[in-house]
C-alpha cells in the first residue's frame, strides 16, 4: 500500500516551533506536578510522539503507561469509542496526566478521563500537543496543557495521522483546500 498524496499540504508549524511549544508545556507540567505521585498515560497511537518528546523534558518523578482507545481505525471519520487496552499501572489515589496528540472533539479523552476517575485517580490532567479551534468539543473536556493551536482543518504530523500515514512528518501540516474538518479526536 502506498501513502495517500499530501503534495499540497500547508505546513502550519516547523519542527523548531513544535520544540518550543513542547518546552513550554513541559515547564508548565513540571510546575503543576512537582512533588506529586504521578502516572503519565500516553493515548495510543497518536500520543506516542508527543509523550516521547515531553518525557525527557519533564523534571518530575513519574511512571509511564499507555491506554489505547480508538474511534477512527485509520479512517477520517470517528465512530464510537472502542477500548483496546487499559493501563496496567495502578492509578488509585494518584495524579494522572493524559498525553495525546490532538484535542479535536475530545470524545476519547473524555472516556479515558472518566475511566481514570472511576478507578480512583486523585486528579486527571490533560496535555495535548495541538488544540483544534472550533466549537464542537465535548462539553466536559478542556486541556490543562496545550502546545499549539490549529485551525479547523485536517492536520497531521507529530503523532497525528492522515489515513494511518505521516505521523512522522517534519512539522504540523494541514491538508490544502480541506473544508473544516469533522474528523474528531484522531487517537488511533
Amino acid at each position: 500500500m502506498t501513502a495517500p498524496s499530501v503534495d499540497r499540504a500547508e505546513r502550519l508549524y516547523s519542527p523548531r516551533e513544535v520544540d518550543a511549544a513542547l518546552d513550554r508545556m513541559a515547564a508548565d507540567i513540571a510546575r503543576r506536578l512537582s512533588g506529586r505521585d504521578c502516572v503519565v498515560l500516553s493515548l495510543l497511537q497518536g500520543g506516542i510522539v508527543p509523550t516521547g518528546m515531553l518525557l525527557p523534558r519533564l523534571d518530575v518523578s513519574l511512571e509511564l503507561d499507555s491506554v489505547h482507545v480508538t474511534r477512527y481505525r485509520n479512517t477520517t471519520r470517528g465512530g464510537d469509542v472502542e477500548w483496546r487496552t487499559h493501563p496496567r499501572t495502578p492509578i488509585k489515589d494518584r495524579h494522572v496526566l493524559l498525553i495525546d496528540d490532538i484535542l479535536d472533539e475530545g470524545h476519547s479523552l473524555a472516556a479515558v478521563r472518566a475511566w481514570c476517575r472511576a478507578e480512583g485517580a486523585r486528579d486527571v490532567l490533560i496535555a495535548v500537543l495541538v488544540d483544534k479551534e472550533h466549537d464542537r468539543k465535548h462539553p466536559e473536556v478542556v486541556a490543562d496543557f496545550v502546545g499549539l493551536q490549529v485551525p479547523d482543518r485536517y492536520v497531521f504530523g507529530y503523532g497525528m495521522d492522515y489515513r494511518g500515514w505521516y505521523r512522522n512528518a517534519p512539522g504540523i501540516f494541514a491538508l490544502a483546500g480541506a473544508a473544516p474538518a469533522t474528523d474528531g479526536d484522531r487517537e488511533d
